[in-house]
């Protein structure tokens, strides 16, 4: 009988914003797998259970060992921040159970989380109010040109733009293209809010525009978020209408 891998999203980086069932799925597990910087987020829940941490590019590796463990009769947490079915670990691991014959694969679950979009859109008001599109800037598994194709559709469509891994000590120009594409298609003065540790101790929030945003602090840990052409700047909060307002009754 196999054991069971419980894939889990943290959540923004405070115990405050997970959710209860994905809390209970760390609490009762037998073992912990995840990226070492998440591990280091919830040291309470994880004390004196078997650890595998990992780094960054090892994922693939990570997975299989967790496998391995609920293999031989173990209840894993797999765990990510935010929510793992967002450039987490769920995709990964599913694969991976379902590449082994059905006889050994282990039991699993998805538990959600909250995701980095949606803790920042709280922090900068209600820029999510509408159609959004969401877009990695990392190139490390999605080659470039595929990924500013990707932002110039979402530019044309006019949606809101979540950007994660925005930029990192390597990838310093990627942002500032970005902007250029934006720019063909959105008024310079659209408002772009920038939530750095969203939830965890150096939360930071700034409300620029389009053609200023790439002069603030930017980082691996910020997300930004770019209105479309209806979003506006009230009280230093960003707002998207839905549209509320038009609607006729009949």
């Amino acid at each position: 009988m196999n054991g069971k891998i419980s894939i889990v999203g943290l959540g923004p980086g405070n115990v405050e914003d997970m959710t209860p069932r994905a809390r209970a799925a760390v609490e009762s597990a037998d073992v912990i797998a995840g990226y070492k910087t998440y591990i280091n987020l919830i040291p309470e829940l994880v004390a004196g259970k078997k650890i595998i941490a990992t780094a960054m590019m090892q994922e693939i590796e990570r997975a299989q060992l967790a496998i391995a463990e609920a293999q031989k009769n173990f209840s894993v947490a797999v765990i990510s921040s935010g929510d793992a079915g967002i450039y987490g670990m769920a995709g990964l691991v599913i694969e991976k159970i379902l590449e082994l014959p059905k006889e050994v694969q282990p039991k699993f679950e998805v538990i959600a989380g909250i995701s980095a979009v949606n803790s920042a859109a709280a922090i900068l008001g209600a820029p999510l109010m509408h159609d959004f599109a969401v877009i990695s800037l990392s190139d490390l598994l999605t080659d470039w040109e595929l990924i500013k194709k990707r932002v110039e559709c979402a530019a044309v469509g006019d949606f809101v733009i979540a950007l994660y891994n925005p930029k990192s000590k390597k990838r310093v120009a990627n942002i500032e293209e970005v902007q250029k594409i934006l720019l063909k298609h959105k008024d310079k003065k659209t408002p772009v809010g920038i939530v750095t540790n969203a939830g965890r101790d150096g939360e930071k929030k700034i409300i620029s525009t389009l053609e200023n945003f790439t002069q603030e602090e930017i980082n691996m840990f910020s997300l930004v978020l770019i209105g479309n052409s209806k979003t506006f700047v009230k009280n230093n909060f960003m707002i998207t209408p839905r549209g509320y307002e038009k609607k006729i009754l009949v």
